[in-house]
């Protein structure tokens, strides 16, 4: 393998990163943080690309202008259709091409290269741990055996070619990312100002969040932590059931928070999808990033709430 020229710099020093997803929740705000600090960012685009930030690709039809990932220090892979639909056969099938074959394809382009980047960070989702009631997750723990879970080792699997070649590849396997701007928040937030808000089902499963901050400030982490490389927990310390984050928010935005939607009513709206993601229950530990010495800047539910510009004393906090 030849050597990135990275790997003889300091590890503060500014890189080239090319990103897919980029124009997505956590792509947008690791992209605006990144070139902040004076990072070149490549975005992948799927469509013909308008100069030399972005890198044309297609990963439906096996298409990736290789040539122009000439130079990248690192690779940070975030794209993937919306879960948030009802999962019908060809939703299913859209759900894993665009995560799995993505990811391939990016794999053995960076794989190929002569000079290859130092680093891949790679999607994944808490969601491959399946349902798992009150059971304590960390990176060691079985994997589950749903639809979100296949599709999470496929999507994890498909980055063994860069990892086979020497790449440090990092899977992040991300919570539930807090953020007014998108995401599950986002969908939250209208009926709980509107005072319609209560708990999801019987309110017992666990939601493992994390601060859209706490997010980019991880990747920023994960790309100068030399050591780490495999499965990554992205969430925050204090997972909480659905009970208490609906409380919280309630509590937050001034609102009642006393209308439950019953099990029944979601899977009739959601059919499975429902049963996979809101009602799931995954209490997960991000036992690798603190033992590595990563320092969450919004541990506490309410905190990242507020962070996220919620409610009245709302926090602005500069990520990563």
């Amino acid at each position: 393998m030849t050597i990135s020229p990275w790997q003889t710099r300091d590890p503060w020093t500014r890189m080239v990163i090319a990103i897919s997803g980029s124009s997505g929740l956590i792509g947008s705000a690791l992209t605006g943080a990144l070139e902040g600090r004076g990072h070149t960012i490549r975005r992948l685009v799927r469509r013909a690309a308008r100069g030399p930030d972005e890198i044309a690709w297609d990963p439906e039809r096996g298409q990736l202008d290789v040539r122009a990932l000439d130079g990248i220090d690192a690779v940070v892979n975030l794209a993937g259709e919306n879960l948030a639909q009802r999962w019908t056969n060809g939703a299913r099938s859209r759900i894993r091409a665009s995560r799995v074959n993505g990811t391939t394809i990016l794999s053995r382009a960076i794989a190929a290269m002569p000079t290859k980047p130092r680093v891949m960070l790679s999607g994944s989702a808490v969601g491959i741990y399946g349902s798992r009631g009150d059971e304590i997750l960390d990176e060691s723990s079985d994997l589950g055996d749903d639809f979100l879970a296949s599709v999470c080792k496929d999507w994890e699997g498909a980055t063994a070619t860069a990892a086979d070649a020497g790449i440090r590849v990092v899977r992040l396997r991300t919570g539930i990312v807090l953020s007014r701007n998108g995401g599950a928040l986002s969908k939250m937030l209208l009926p709980f100002r509107l005072g319609l808000g209560g708990r999801l089902g019987d309110g017992h499963q666990w939601m493992s969040w994390i601060a859209l901050t706490d997010v980019v400030a991880a990747l920023a982490f994960l790309l100068r932590a030399e050591s780490v490389s495999g499965a990554v927990n992205l969430v925050a310390p204090n997972p909480v059931t659905n009970a208490e984050f609906t409380r919280s928010l309630a509590y937050v935005l001034g609102r009642p928070g006393l209308l439950p939607v019953p099990k029944f009513a979601l899977t009739a709206l959601l059919g499975q999808m429902g049963e996979d993601t809101v009602l799931a229950s995954q209490r997960v530990r991000a036992r690798r990033l603190i033992e590595n010495g990563f320092k969450f800047k919004q541990p506490t539910l309410e905190g990242a709430l507020r962070d996220a510009g919620l409610g009245h004393g709302a926090m602005a906090t500069e990520p990563g």
